[in-house]
Order: C-alpha cells, then structure tokens, then sequence
C-alpha cells in the first residue's frame, strides 16, 4: 500500500500551503519534508498548543500528542487548543479534535500517558523530532536524556510567571567546528530542589506567553524539519514580556 504521506501533495494541499510554497527556502520540497515529518509534542497544554495548532495548519503529516491529564477550567485562559465544552475531557482527546479542525490532512497519534522511564525509549524512537511542553523538571530531565541516546532531536522551553525560555538540542551531533553540541545537562547540569519553585498553580503565568514561546518551538521544528535558518543550538532564547525583550545565551558542552 502506497504511504499518503509519500504522494504528491494534492490540489487542496497546494492552496492550502500556497504561502510555505512560494517561500524559496521551503517550496515544494519543503512542504513534502514536512508532509513526512512524524514529531511528537509531549504536553498539550500552554506550550502544546499553539505548537499543535501551527504544525497542523503548516502541514506536518503525523503528530504525536502525549498527556495523561485532563481539561480543567483554569486551563482555558491559556491552554487555547482546548475549549470549554471539553472540560472535563482527556487533552490527548481534545487537542485531536482540534487538530482536525485545524487540518484534516494531519495524521495524529495520542498517547494518554505520562512520560515516564519504562515508555520514554519506546515513545520517542518512533518520531523523528520530540517537542517538550510539560511543567515539570522530571520530564524535562527524562526528555533531554532520552532523546540523546535516541538521537532525536529535542526543542525543549520552560515558563516563568511573565518570562519564557526555548533551545534546541541535538547533542550527539557536531557542530561546523566539529565539536560536540552541548547538552541540556550542559545547560542546566542538575535539576533545582523539590519545591524551590513554585508551581504554575501556585505562581500563576500570564495567558499569552505560553502562546509566544509555544510559537518559537514550532518554528524551531520547522526550521529542523525543512532546513532552513539556524536553529537555537548551543543558545538559549529569553523572552521578558514585561520589558518586551529577547536575549540570547550561549552555552557548550562541557569538557569531561
């Protein structure tokens, strides 16, 4: 059986991403990379939803959606992939029918389950690129390390109260120097202590700023999947929504 996702983009895809095609770094080509892309977004909620919504209207064939939590009121005022008639529904669900919505040339994989160590492999090798939007520093940590030795590529992105950061990381590959790319634990070598932070619950987030670092991690994928631009490799992207400032940090692996 012919793969849909391996056959020429129909006429409905080719006005539907007419704007992607006459863009000469993406064109055609672009278009079907991202058709054949399979990436997974772990987390459907502030971070997981505006990238869900923007790689289903940019055409990317197959999405993996992973969560084990459900649709709460208190989601809405950010979690903009949900609706308030699905309250109480599993998100995996949710964000599903809304992708559908959005692009019905998407195919979408849920996963009602929370990453964990016995399923992180198993998840991930069946993508070719991994999207961190959970809330947690355990899954972050879990996510990072799995997809090096998996040899995926992971956009991970964490939120303040009105900030927000996003990097990418490939670190079992080599940078034009031919040095190693840095890790996350490069980054950030040992999570914080329980409970230095507060929770989301606890600290609240502005609305929108999920939406605005949601959206850099889907250009991110983007930019990996088709080839162009640089991604933020060895940088970490700030954003301040109060100042309205982007700052960006470098960092390298560190030597053993």
């Amino acid at each position: 059986m012919t793969d849909p996702q391996s056959t020429p983009l129909s006429p409905s895809e080719i006005e539907r991403y007419a704007r992607h095609i006459i863009l000469g770094e993406i064109g055609g080509p672009g278009q079907q990379k991202l058709k054949r892309a399979r990436v997974l977004v772990v987390g459907a909620g502030g971070l997981g939803a505006p990238v869900l919504q923007y790689l289903a209207a940019s055409g990317v064939g197959t999405l993996g959606i992973a969560d084990d939590d459900r649709v709460s009121l208190s989601n809405l005022q950010r979690q903009i992939i949900h609706s308030s008639d699905l309250v109480g529904s599993a998100k995996v669900e949710s964000a599903a029918r809304a992708i559908a919505a959005i692009n019905p040339h998407v195919t979408v994989e849920t996963h009602e389950t929370r990453i964990a160590p016995e399923n992180a492999a198993d998840l991930v090798r069946r993508y070719d690129i991994i999207v961190d939007g959970s809330d947690n520093f355990d899954t972050r940590y879990l996510l990072a390390d799995t997809c090096l030795v998996q040899k995926r590529p992971l956009v991970s992105a964490a939120l303040g109260r009105f900030d927000g950061s996003v990097t990418t990381l490939m670190p079992y590959a080599e940078n034009a120097a031919g040095e190693p790319n840095p890790s996350y634990r490069d980054l950030f070598p040992n999570p914080p202590p329980p409970g230095l932070l507060p929770a989301c619950a606890e600290a609240g987030v502005l609305g929108v700023l999920p939406g605005v670092i949601g959206t850099l991690q889907a250009t991110e994928v983007i930019k990996l999947i088709t080839g162009i631009g640089e991604p933020l490799i060895g940088r970490l992207l700030l954003y301040d929504a109060l100042s309205s400032r982007f700052e960006t940090i470098k960092y390298k692996a560190r030597k053993a």
